[in-house]
């Protein structure tokens, strides 16, 4: 069986010969991995199961200065803090009067669709190829309103709040439109519904907002033949049924340490309807545990997991700079043991 095929059958809920995985790194940690082996060379034993491409930057921002950046959208960002941190948000107040939406063109790049294309081409048949479209309609809601206000809007200005998620969410349809006439696989959006304890908006608000927006989207990727694949940090158990209504493929992160997100609790509710990606836990098991411990809990992902298909090994998070380099090594080997 080819990489591809193996993702697929485990998308589609076949048990497979090997378990398909992503094990994203920062630079530092690879930097580190880097001297351990004492060259690059170890890149190759971590199999391309996945490809990922872009059309469309979602998020670009201009410099301003040497601690400032502007988005299309017209928010002020600091660039020299980790995490990201909006500094002055567009929109003032719950309105659109004399405000102008950035256009769908603002975010096409037709050179990185060119780029995104031959490497489909390059990994036809081989690899599964995913289409990025980065952050969705509850990220963008708050980039334009600041995130206290956006969480505030939903209460108590509702209409604004409607019409602001309408925007984004015919923005991104222009998005989907651009990008699957490329020949992708699946289209991966990127959503943080999820704090720990549970969803941000709160179930009830989230489903009167955020689900037949995302129901539409999801139903145009699906109208051009495309599988859908959403991130999500945090806890977002208790949506995961109204995930699998409005037609989500693959659920990425599965953050272990959110409430009720056990990767093993969700496989045994949901494993036959939706297909899990992550469920390595980034904030406990990889930076704290022992390598043991962490090839336990990889070979415990593997077996557990993937029976029946349904699963996509990941840690929850790309291995952080507190990963320790015993760590690291250990998930390296255990990803890429037979």
């Amino acid at each position: 069986m080819t990489l591809r095929e193996i993702v697929l059958d485990q998308i589609h809920h076949r048990d497979t010969p090997a378990v398909p995985y992503t094990l994203p790194f920062e630079e530092d940690v690879g930097a580190r991995l880097d001297a351990h082996y004492g060259g690059p060379a170890w890149r190759q034993r971590l199999k391309p199961y996945i490809v990922s491409v872009r059309a469309v930057d979602t998020d670009p921002k201009t410099p301003i200065n040497a601690r400032y950046m502007r988005d299309p959208y017209g928010g002020i960002w600091r660039q020299d803090m980790r995490p990201w941190h909006l500094e002055t948000p567009p929109l003032a107040t719950p309105s659109f009067d004399g405000y102008t939406f950035p256009t769908p063109e603002s975010f096409f790049r037709p050179a990185e669709k060119e780029r995104a294309r031959a490497i489909c081409a390059a990994n036809r048949g081989k690899s599964f190829v995913v289409a990025g479209l980065g952050w969705g309609l509850f990220e963008r809601s708050w980039n334009l309103r600041g995130f206290e206000n956006a969480l505030m809007d939903a209460v108590a200005e509702p209409e604004f709040f409607a019409e602001m998620l309408d925007r984004l969410m015919n923005l991104y349809l222009q998005f989907v439109e651009y990008t699957c006439d490329l020949p992708v696989d699946g289209v991966l959006f990127g959503d943080d519904w999820g704090d720990q304890r549970g969803v941000i908006l709160g179930p009830a608000r989230w489903r009167e907002f955020l689900k037949p927006r995302w129901a539409r989207i999801f139903a145009a990727v699906h109208a051009r033949g495309k599988i859908t694949m959403c991130h999500s940090c945090g806890s977002v158990a208790s949506i995961v049924p109204d995930l699998i209504e409005i037609g989500l493929d693959v659920l990425e992160s599965v953050q272990a340490e959110a409430a009720d997100m056990s990767p093993y609790a969700l496989k045994r509710k949901y494993g036959d309807k939706i297909t899990f990606w992550g469920g390595l836990g980034s904030q406990s098991t990889i930076p704290h545990g022992t390598p043991e411990t962490i090839r336990d809990e990889v070979r415990r992902l593997k077996r557990e997991m993937a029976k029946g298909g349904g699963y996509i090994l990941a840690p929850a998070k790309p291995m952080q700079p507190e990963t320790p380099t015993a760590n690291a090594v250990a998930l390296v080997e255990a990803f890429t043991e037979a």
